[in-house]
Parts: C-alpha cells; structure tokens; sequence
C-alpha cells in the first residue's frame, strides 16, 4: 500500500568508492517495503542511458548533473522520493540542485580516499595509477567535502546496514516517512 508522504531528493555525495549506490541499494526494498514512491537515479545507469553522450572533462560532469537534476526535480515535485548517487564533488553544483529540486536533502557518504582505492569497484583507481584515465576526483582533481551534511555517514567505520539505517532513521525523525508499523 503506497502511503501519503512528500517528495524529496536524497542526495548521496562521495568519492568513487564511497558507497552511495550500496547504501542506496539496501535502503531501496526498506522504503518500498513501507509504502514510499521512490525512485533511484545512480551515476553509472544514468551514463549508460540518459547521458551517454558525455565524457568527464567539467563541463560534461556539470551537464550530467544538470540533467539528472531536471529528472529529480520532476519525481520529487510529484512526491516521489529519489534517490540520487552521484559524485558530485563540487559544492557550487550541489547548492544549484540544492536549489532546483524539492526537498533535497544532502547525504554524504565518506570514506578516505585510501578506503575508496582498496575497494575499487569499478576499477578506476586501478586505471588511474596506470595511466589510463585522468580526472579522477580525489585524485588529481578535488573533491569538496560537504560542510553541512543533512546526514554524514563514515563506510570506513559503519556497515552497509548501519549507514543505511542511519539515514533512515534521519527520514523518519524528521518525518519524511512513516516508521515502521509495529504489530
């Protein structure tokens, strides 16, 4: 049964690595289990489809968002929550989704960069020490850390359920979804 709530843009902000789109991942069957319209928006399916026509210099990093910011904008207006993982290492670009969407709420999911390396999930770390690419936030490029997270969670010392249940908890004390029904 889908339940009566606002929308609002959860915005995962971190290195490559870091764990937004795990941490989303789990978060999704929780929030569809109570009834929530939601919707997950993560970088590496947005760039297979919807922006597939553009590289990482920054220009094509700022058009990216601005088109994922123009989808979340939609959802949430129409009280769908999203769930947004993206890079997005530069404050400027999230204060203008900040600015464009409703109720966006920022979560950064930190880890060291070392941490992120070690993981390398998508082995770009790997391709980045050969050679073979550039640009790699972190790295050669700067990542700007939030100063005022809504949420911060730290996957180099919580679980994937940890850092999952924090945000969702975060959700329910400010009532931006219902808790769980207790029989």
């Amino acid at each position: 049964m889908i339940v009566d709530h606002p929308g609002f843009v959860l915005w995962f902000t971190g290195l490559s690595g870091a764990g937004k789109t795990t941490i989303a991942k789990a978060m999704l069957p929780i929030l569809q289990e109570r009834g929530i319209r939601i919707e997950r928006l993560d970088g590496d399916v947005v760039r297979e489809s919807l922006t597939k026509d553009l590289g990482f210099t920054k220009k094509d990093r700022d058009t990216n968002i601005e088109r994922v910011t123009f989808v979340a904008k939609l959802l949430s207006r129409n009280n769908v929550a999203v769930l947004a993982t993206f890079m997005s290492p530069y404050e400027g670009t999230r204060n203008m989704v900040r600015d464009e969407v409703t109720n966006y709420i920022e979560v950064f999911v930190d880890a060291p960069v070392e941490v992120c390396e070690e993981r390398d999930v998508k082995g770009i770390y790997a391709k980045f020490r050969a050679g073979e690419v550039k640009n790699l936030n972190g790295l050669d490029l700067p990542y700007e850390d939030p100063q005022q997270p809504d949420i911060h969670v730290e996957t180099h010392k919580e679980t994937v359920e940890e850092s999952a249940a924090k945000v969702i908890q975060w959700l329910e004390e400010h009532q931006w979804i219902p808790a769980p029904v207790t029989s």
